[in-house]
């Protein structure tokens, strides 16, 4: 059964479709994974063992008359805190939420894998409303990297990342406000995309507006594309989606990367100090990705780092999650929520609105970049994971999670798709991920873009030895 474990959904899909094997034995092996390595990871909030089987005896019902429901029926999913999953409380990782309640609703990406037949099995773990890029919180406690388990996970989907890294099934949806899907895949040998915003609708809305993206978490590219053809079916609850998209996530995704322009910034025009081990392994991908015929050169977008505008937007989006808290009720937030949500309190509406402008200003510039590559490729982080349990790594010099994220929040600014490809791992065996930025809507082309690097053996790590 271990080895149901390593299956990607694409050939579990196939698997079934085969009758090689059912999707109880699928998600009972799941499960198992998830029981037992929880102890030494902490990657989920609940894990909802009974429901989980339920579901998938439903689902292998359907496989045996050859009727499955959709495109992902009986893979097993996990989900963020952050979404609403129907039958249980979203409690965001928070504990000035209350339990109480119907919890009787989806979020639209969730309610559109289980119109697919997904079999849920758990709620996965998430910094209080997912505020940073590591995943510890009052509620649930440090989530900890499977490669090595003093470090962190990254976040804020740290959960989710995990689940997937460990083989607690091999989807999970994940939040990226900054970085969220990406740093906690980066730190953990897995893939993750940040779909163009809009393109999965998102409801309840984010407290942090326009910055937030709703994102699968999988083993490859080629998992993530089925995931997109699921997750992005509208949703009226969402004002600002995108709609029904033209063609499909799949269809092109063996095209290759021959002709693509590719522009490669391995430092942001020298912003940025790279580990040198991370440094070497992007470097590789790259050299993968022209070696399959893409055009690459080094250039730099033409931005300095827009820290400050991120910020306004994020600590003023962090003030209004806990606007309605009476003073007790505060005192239960992560001090270091807490401490943003008062500087987020300070900022006035001109102060809000300037930080739009250099917002606009900053996706005026990739727009222009775009016009001249196809693609830009970064590494996702400049580091490996840290120490678990602190915000920031130790003698940094960084005040917050965005001194050690600069490759990955200034295209929540600009709402591009963007993922993180794992490119091998550094001296300790700790995973290292490149990222692959398009302009809007070119989803599409970043996930073949990846797929690309995942074919010719330019991605991916070996799963981690853990339990």
């Amino acid at each position: 059964m271990s080895e149901l474990t390593d299956l990607t959904a694409v050939r579990l899909v196939d698997g079934y479709r085969k009758g090689e094997f059912s999707p109880v034995d699928v998600v009972r092996a799941a499960l198992r994974r998830a029981e037992e390595t929880q102890p030494l990871v902490n990657a989920f909030v609940r894990i909802e063992a009974q429901t989980a089987l339920a579901q998938a005896e439903a689902s292998a019902g359907r496989w045996r008359r050859g009727e499955p429901q959709g495109l992902v029926d009986g893979v097993p999913v996990s989900v963020k805190d952050l979404l609403l999953l129907r039958g249980g409380p979203t409690l965001r990782g928070s504990r000035t939420i209350r339990a109480e309640g119907e919890w009787d609703e989806d979020a639209p990406s969730v309610a559109r894998l289980r119109e697919h037949g997904a079999v849920f099995i758990g709620r996965t773990t998430t910094p209080e409303f997912g505020w940073k890029g590591v995943t510890d919180s009052p509620l649930t406690g440090v989530t900890r990297n499977p490669y090595d388990t003093s470090r962190t996970s990254g976040g804020s989907s740290g959960g989710s990342a995990v689940a997937v890294a460990v083989g607690a099934g091999p989807l999970s949806l994940g939040t990226d406000g900054g970085g969220s899907v990406r740093i906690p895949a980066a730190f953990c040998g897995i893939f993750a995309l940040k779909p163009t915003y809009g393109r999965v609708p998102l409801y309840p809305a984010s407290p942090f507006g326009t910055l937030s993206h709703v994102g699968p978490m999988t083993r490859d590219a080629a998992d993530a594309a089925l995931m997109m053809e699921v997750i992005t079916g509208p949703d009226p609850r969402d004002w600002s989606q995108l709609g029904a998209v033209a063609g499909s996530f799949r269809a092109g995704l063996d095209g290759g990367v021959r002709g693509l322009r590719v522009g490669y910034s391995p430092s942001l025009g020298g912003q940025v100090a790279v580990r040198p081990a991370v440094a070497a392994a992007v470097r590789r991908a790259v050299e993968s990705l022209a070696a399959q015929g893409a055009y690459v050169e080094e250039a730099d977008p033409d931005f300095s780092e827009p820290v400050e505008a991120f910020h306004t937007l994020w600590f003023s989006g962090a003030a209004r999650v806990v606007q309605h808290l009476a003073p007790d009720r505060r005192e239960l937030l992560d001090p270091g929520l807490r401490e943003i949500c008062g500087q987020g309190a300070r900022y006035s509406a001109l102060d809000y609105l300037a930080a739009v402008d250099v917002r606009m200003d900053l996706g005026r510039r990739m727009g222009r970049f775009h016009s001249a590559y196809d693609l830009l490729v970064t590494p996702t982080l400049p580091i490996t994971a840290f120490e678990a349990g602190a915000e920031v790594p130790k003698g940094s010099g960084h005040r917050r999670w965005t001194g050690w994220t600069p490759f990955t929040y200034p295209f929540n600014l600009t709402q591009q798709p963007a993922a993180t490809v794992p490119c091998g791992v550094d001296e300790e065996g700790l995973p290292i991920g490149v990222q692959i930025v398009g302009a809007r809507h070119a989803d599409t082309v970043v996930l073949r873009a990846a797929h690309a690097l995942h074919e010719a053996g330019g991605a991916g790590v070996a799963p981690p030895e853990l339990g």
